[in-house]
């Protein structure tokens, strides 16, 4: 029996006639959904910036985690389905920190992103006696991390496939965010240069206005490793881009 045109979707590793893998396709759609992250890399360090959707007055925003921290020198930010990202963001953190316990070295950027994309694209896969996932991860990751000194800044979406970016947007706003993004960046810029085209990016594509409750941001630096940025913090900047 031969399955319609509309029916290669049902597979979770099923090739269409075009070589498209839908359910793949669909993940990644899932991940316009989400709220927008922007990464931003520079020669003093990388930010990243994002939006918290606080959909309700009753909500605690400081319990909406959009920016985690995965080792000193790596932290990441995601968008799409928030419980698959929490089992990418353990999986990363196991991962680094069995790389230092067996080689006594801090894991590059680069493999922490090879390893949950390793994971990634496990799905329709018992091979390994395990049970097999149901359908792909539903969320796209931006690594930003500190690599003997120099900062980088990985994206990782549901395909298991993993880039370096000089900036890369993820989310609901990214294809205008990753437009003025090309427009705008410099590799040479600043790290506060790099901070203002965040939320200035983040500023075009958000529905409501900025503010400490709906943003989160955070820097990478050589010197200060994972720092995230407190509320006051954040208001300050936001102040002073008006």
């Amino acid at each position: 029996m031969f399955l319609t045109r509309a029916e290669y979707d049902r597979g979770v590793n099923t090739f269409s006639p075009e070589g498209r893998l839908f359910q793949v396709e669909y993940a990644i759609e899932a991940i316009k959904l989400g709220s927008t992250a922007i990464g931003v890399c520079t020669s003093e360090g990388v930010v990243l910036a994002v939006e918290k959707r606080i959909t309700s007055a009753l909500m605690e925003p400081t319990t909406v985690e959009k920016i985690v921290e995965v080792d000193r020198h790596i932290g990441c930010a995601t968008s799409g389905l928030m419980a698959d990202a929490r089992t990418l963001i353990e999986r990363a953190r196991v991962e680094c920190q069995n790389h230092w316990f067996v080689y006594d070295e801090r894991m590059s950027i680069e493999s922490c992103a090879q390893a949950v994309s390793a994971l990634a694209i496990q799905f329709g896969d018992s091979g390994d006696g395990g049970s097999a996932m149901s359908r792909p991860f539903g969320v796209a990751i931006l690594f930003a991390g500190i690599e003997d000194g120099k900062p980088q800044l990985w994206h990782m979406d549901p395909s298991g496939t993993y880039i370096r970016y000089g900036a890369k947007a993820i989310g609901s706003g990214s294809e205008g965010a990753q437009q003025n993004l090309q427009e705008h960046y410099v590799p040479e810029m600043s790290l506060n240069d790099a901070i203002d085209l965040s939320l200035n990016t983040l500023k075009q594509v958000m529905e409501e206005k900025l503010n400490s409750t709906n943003v989160e941001v955070m820097t990478m630096t050589p010197e200060k490793l994972f720092r995230m940025y407190t509320r006051s913090d954040v208001e300050n900047i936001i102040k002073e881009l008006a």
